[in-house]
């Protein structure tokens, strides 16, 4: 027996080893001059106190700790990897514009089950090109179409018709039934009455909450329900298309991307399934997390929101043709400068994930192969070095900024991944924000309901608020 003990303690012992040589001996071999850090415990290394909850107009504890520790750039183990974090501007954007030279996209494989293998957002190369061109065509196609704002311009009315009767309203609820609502027109040429848009959004609320949850796939989780979920979405597409696909199509008569998407010859079916999958998912919850982030922080700052309804009354004064047009929009400057600073302090993609290709030596710093890379764009956008007082919202800082020289503001990523759909977005969050701060005064009802980053952002409580009615010409 005693023998016996003795073997079992031996092997356990064994094992240990074989475990912790497992996780720091790589690490250990590739040292060199890799960023100060450290790794935490084996296999889960720091994950969990990188993904504590905090407020997304701050860094959180980690970053914090880890910042003044080491510097903006330092090394630990995340999502079972070793891993170098980059706080720093110059480093993300040299991250970013080496993306296939250098570096690679490289989400956790859970993300690639529920996602799905021909996502736009984990596929890489080739594949990748090939998806973000036929992105750019429906961004293209899309402002082209005639009644694009208009159709923007009757959803937002509709949603805020709705609250007529109501002085309590959950914000990010409506946002949600605003930019579905707009999605689906866009992409599958559906309005939010019908019978399948209904079904695809039931759906997509399952797959949202599974996509923030512990990936496990055991049956009644919310990571299981949530493949489930993508599934039954993508059995409804399929046969959205197919019957698209029968009808010949007719492009000229829906205004959607489904006959532009049908005439590719070059993707297979799950691609294009995939590729609407990706739209919807974009052009929903990013954005509506926009609009309710913006809607909060406006709340907070009374000079902006004055300054905001200041420039939409004077809009609405000098329009002459039924709908808000593309002129119209050209003149909201201010709210322009509203939605940056809210994407700047909201951080609502807090990073990305990269990994390195080949080593790859930056400055003093060895980055090494196959080790990930976390360009955190919320440390850039929180620095106070590149933004006075960060944590401020602030929209005035944004005069005569021009956006497109600068590495300090990255709210939609950058290089050959920056997001297509980015000024779609903007605009469906402008025209939302001029009928709401002319037809309705608000406040942010009760205990503060602040943004928190779980990594991916959300409003606890759904962003409860207290609406009026204004008199309105609309």
């Amino acid at each position: 027996m005693e023998g016996g003990l003795f073997s079992a303690l031996l092997l356990g012992s064994i094992v240990m080893l074989v475990v912790v040589l497992d996780h720091f001996l790589p690490l250990l071999l590739n040292l060199g001059a890799a960023p100060r850090g450290s790794f935490g415990w084996p296999l889960l290394g720091e994950t969990l106190r990188f993904l504590s909850p905090h407020a997304s107009y701050a860094l959180g504890s980690f970053l914090e700790d880890r910042c003044s520790r080491y510097g903006k750039v330092f090394k630990s183990h995340l999502f079972c990897t070793p891993t170098i974090v980059s706080c720093d501007k110059e480093l993300n954007h040299f991250i970013l514009q080496n993306e296939e030279k250098l570096f690679q996209c490289s989400y956790p494989r859970p993300i690639h089950g529920i996602l799905g293998k021909s996502s736009m957002i984990v596929v890489v190369g080739d594949t990748h090109k090939k998806l973000r061109n036929l992105a750019l065509t429906l961004v293209t196609t899309t402002k082209a179409r005639a009644g694009y704002l208009n159709d923007i311009e009757r959803i937002a009315l509709r949603i805020m018709g709705s609250w007529k009767d109501k002085k309590r309203i959950f914000f990010c609820e409506e946002a949600r039934k605003f930019t579905f609502s707009v999605i689906v027109k866009q992409v599958l040429g559906l309005s939010q009455d019908e019978p399948q848009a209904a079904k695809i959004l039931e759906d997509f609320l399952t797959f949202m909450k599974g996509l923030i949850s512990f990936p496990l796939y055991i049956p009644g989780t919310s990571y299981a329900k949530a493949v489930q979920a993508r599934a039954r979405i993508s059995f409804t597409v399929k046969a959205i298309l197919e019957e698209r696909r029968k009808n010949g199509g007719d492009s000229s008569q829906k205004g959607d991307f489904l006959d532009v998407l049908l005439s590719v010859g070059n993707l297979s079916e799950e691609e294009k399934v995939s590729f609407l999958l990706d739209s919807l998912l974009g052009g929903y919850e990013t954005t509506s997390l926009l609009m309710s982030m913006a809607v909060y922080f406006l709340g907070q700052c009374p000079s902006a929101l004055a300054q905001l309804k200041s420039e939409h009354q004077s809009i609405r004064a000098n329009r002459k043709d039924e709908y808000l047009n593309s002129e119209g929009y050209k003149k909201m400057e201010f709210t322009q400068h509203v939605i940056n600073e809210t994407l700047r302090c909201g951080n609502i993609v807090k990073f990305v994930h990269r990994k390195a290709l080949k080593d790859v030596r930056y400055k003093e710093y060895l980055i090494p192969c196959g080790w990930k890379v976390l360009p955190v764009l919320s440390g850039v956008h929180l620095d106070s070095s590149l933004h006075g007082n960060p944590q401020e919202f602030h929209p005035w800082r944004w005069e005569g900024y021009n956006q497109a020289s600068t590495k300090k503001f990255t709210p939609f990523g950058g290089g050959p991944r920056l997001c297509p759909g980015s000024e779609l977005a903007k605009a469906e969050v402008a025209f939302f924000l001029h009928f709401m701060v002319l037809n309705f005064r608000w406040k942010l009802e009760g205990e503060e309901d602040i943004p928190l980053a779980y990594p991916y952002v959300e409003f606890p409580r759904g962003l409860p608020l207290e609406i009026e009615p204004v008199p309105s010409d609309y």
